[in-house]
């Protein structure tokens, strides 16, 4: 199953193909995990949203759209927004964990939460989306080149020796993705440099 896409193999975990699945964990699951410790920064925490991430796979393999992107992005994204309700949860919590590991005090936990610029947290969701706008507006194979870069951490000589794509045409899909990305996010007011 090695030599199949990954829409191939999703295609059998939507039909129960348990080999299917494994092949896909196989295939991912050390960088979802490695995604995750990036956004998470603890490891055993990272391990359990790749899991719940599989997990999500699996039940919900049916519900994959490719006229809406690769299974890449939608498996990453999955990741990434499980890993957001799971930094989300820790700041609802009302105790912080102190460094040596013990619970802060309720009061002290306060203190941490009350530093929260609402304002700034509103301003970077707007901006995450208009990048993700952006993003949406790229011809997709200038739009898969950003995310295996930016999103999963590849660089571009293991994008092109694992996708198979010259090294010069993705510094090309790259650039030329970076100019229209500029030009998208200057149109919405970034005071970006040319």
């Amino acid at each position: 199953m090695n030599e199949w896409s990954d829409e191939q193999l999703l295609a059998l975990v939507a039909n129960g193909e348990v080999a299917a699945f494994r092949a896909l964990f196989e295939r991912y699951g050390g960088r979802v995990t490695g995604f995750c410790v990036k956004l998470l920064g603890d490891q055993a925490v990272a391990e359990d949203a790749c899991q719940e991430t599989f997990w999500r796979i699996w039940n919900g393999a049916h519900t994959f759209d490719g006229q809406r992107g690769n299974f890449q992005s939608w498996l990453f994204g999955i990741a990434r927004n499980l890993a957001i309700d799971t930094i989300r949860r820790q700041k609802q919590m009302p105790a912080a964990v102190m460094a040596d590991g013990r619970a802060a005090p309720i009061e002290q936990a306060a203190r941490v939460d009350a530093g929260i610029d609402v304002a700034e947290m509103a301003w970077t969701s707007i901006q995450q989306q208009q990048v993700h706008h952006a993003l949406a507006e790229l011809p997709p194979e200038q739009r898969d080149v950003i995310e295996w870069i930016y999103f999963q951490g590849m660089t571009r000589r293991e994008i092109a020796q694992e996708k198979n794509i010259p090294f010069g045409t993705i510094n090309t899909r790259a650039q030329l993705a970076l100019e229209k990305l500029g030009r998208a996010l200057r149109a919405n007011g970034y005071g970006l440099e040319e």
